[in-house]
């Protein structure tokens, strides 16, 4: 009878038990396992490259690419190649690194070729800084740091560049940056903050620059463009600009970059008899909108201005530049002989398929200040400032990017002048961190770069291919070359001659007055 129950209890009762447990043990582990492969597989999902990832929400990759990865733009395969071997033949401990940042995964057909020509220009200056006949030290690895459209992943990326600094890349600048944007701004803000080195290639705007009103907001910041100030200085010492006969047309509420033009361009108007007019784009100035109806009003307004009025002084971005000189085109005084004088951004309308080229058949011409220009020192006959001979380098090192060892690159053009300021941006952070690197050392300390920007003035200056760069002590290109570019009906552009912000080239010892 023992036995009996026995039996019964363990086969009716506690096998069945135990194989039940059994069972949701084994459910509990597949679906663990389930979970875990589903969270990997999405983890993985997110990833673009090395160092290189899509944030939550978004399907920009963005981060600090070490590799040949392209960021999915055919146009800087063949740089970004270029870029990844030659940081492959650098042995450890023989380098330091820096990044070019700009927003790689920008979808605007402009800003493509902008930051296309920024990547070109800044390997080319490591290719050079790598392979000249002195072999100095240390060599130079270039790293591309994309902080997705419109920038707006800066924090992910300044983090991890601050890691860099600190760790076995020993990056010791950063250079680029590019449009003067609010994101960019706070980007260059916080790098600074953290005492990372940073070489403005074409920003422009007065507010993302040291030494207004004698603060210096971005302390280790240096710049190689002339400030949106300077440029106006020097149209007006090279177009005589009269308030009497200019008007003012400027974007409201404005940008960085068009909101320090606008300030500059006031000063040259004042006094005027006609009210600025402002004009309203969309917050994504690369986006129509509607501010060619704008301007086809703001345009009547022109024709009903006497014929003395000859100068319109346009402070907005390229999208908004090309509807106003397509309005011009159409304007019901072809009789009423206009000049549209604008900032660097002109230069984004070369080629543009979009831009009523036969507008400028029509009493209409466009001039703007170019960041550089290829021609500036072929035809300028200015003894100081620049020369033939810096420019020709560069020329040389880009015939020779046509193909190895130098490239293949992709195809190049120097008319929109970002090659040409990358180039330079980027040899001035090379020469900064070599000066500084103290003999028997293989790399400086940040804070030895970020001092040695005073430094580099008089002798110590840099001859870059865009002109000299003397930095004063905030910082800044003192009376830095400013080509003026007109555009032509044939749908380019050609080099009209250089202004300078001091009205004169600088003495041959540029050094910065008190």
């Amino acid at each position: 009878m023992a036995a009996r129950l026995w039996r019964w209890v363990r086969e009716d009762i506690w096998e069945i038990r135990f194989r039940r447990y059994v069972a949701l043990l084994l459910t509990a582990v597949v679906v663990a396992a389930a979970v875990l492969v589903t969270l990997r597989l999405t983890q993985e999902d997110r990833s673009c490259a090395a160092g290189v990832a899509r944030p939550e929400g978004s399907d920009d990759c963005v981060g600090v690419s070490t590799t040949a990865y392209d960021f999915g733009v055919p146009q800087f395969a063949p740089a970004a190649q270029a870029v990844d071997r030659e940081n492959g033949r650098l042995k450890p401990g023989s380098y330091i690194t820096v990044a070019l940042f700009e927003p790689f995964t920008e979808t605007d057909p402009d800003s493509v070729d902008d930051t296309l020509h920024e990547l070109q220009g800044a390997y080319l200056a490591q290719y050079r800084a790598n392979h000249g006949p002195t072999g100095e030290t240390p060599a130079i690895r270039l790293v591309l740091a994309n902080t997705g459209r419109d920038g707006a992943h800066w924090r992910d990326v300044v983090d991890r560049l601050t890691d860099m600094a600190k760790g076995p890349d020993r990056l010791r600048a950063v250079t680029g940056i590019g449009l003067s944007t609010d994101n960019n701004r706070a980007a260059v803000k916080e790098l600074t903050s953290r005492g990372i080195p940073v070489v403005g290639s074409s920003i422009t705007a007065d507010s993302l620059a040291n030494g207004q009103d004698g603060k210096d907001p971005y302390p280790g910041l240096a710049r190689v463009a002339p400030t949106n100030s300077d440029s106006a200085r020097a149209l007006a010492s090279f177009a005589r600009v009269s308030a009497g006969r200019a008007l003012l047309v400027y974007d409201k509420p404005g940008d960085p970059y068009t909101r320090t033009l606008q300030s500059a361009f006031e000063k040259l108007t004042a006094g005027s008899p006609y009210q600025p007019q402002p004009f309203t784009p969309p917050a994504d100035r690369t986006q129509e909108g509607t501010t060619a109806n704008q301007f086809r009003q703001i345009t009547q307004l022109v024709c009903d201005t006497p014929k003395t009025t000859d100068t319109i002084l346009f402070a907005g971005r390229h999208t908004q530049l090309r509807q106003f000189i397509n309005a011009l085109g159409a304007r019901g005084c072809m009789d009423h002989r206009l000049t549209v004088l604008t900032g660097d951004e002109g230069s984004y309308l070369i080629g543009d398929k979009k831009l009523d080229w036969t507008a400028l058949n029509h009493s209409l011409s466009v001039r703007y200040t170019a960041l550089a220009h290829p021609d500036a020192w072929k035809k300028d006959t200015a003894k100081t400032g620049g020369s033939a001979a810096d420019a020709a380098a560069l020329d040389q090192l880009v015939a020779q990017g046509a193909k190895a060892p130098v490239g293949p690159i992709g195809p190049v053009s120097l008319d929109d002048g970002q090659l040409i300021t990358a180039y330079d941006a980027t040899w001035l952070a090379v020469q900064g961190v070599r000066e500084a690197t103290p003999s028997g050392r293989t790399a400086p300390a940040l804070t030895d770069v970020v001092n040695e920007w005073p430094l580099m003035k008089g002798s110590q200056r840099v001859n870059g291919a865009s002109g000299w760069i003397c930095l004063d002590v905030h910082g800044n290109p003192y009376d830095k070359t400013v080509p003026i570019v007109e555009l032509t009906p044939s749908g380019g552009s050609q080099f009209v001659r250089i202004a300078w912000p001091e009205g004169k080239p600088p003495a041959k010892e540029c050094l910065p007055p008190a």
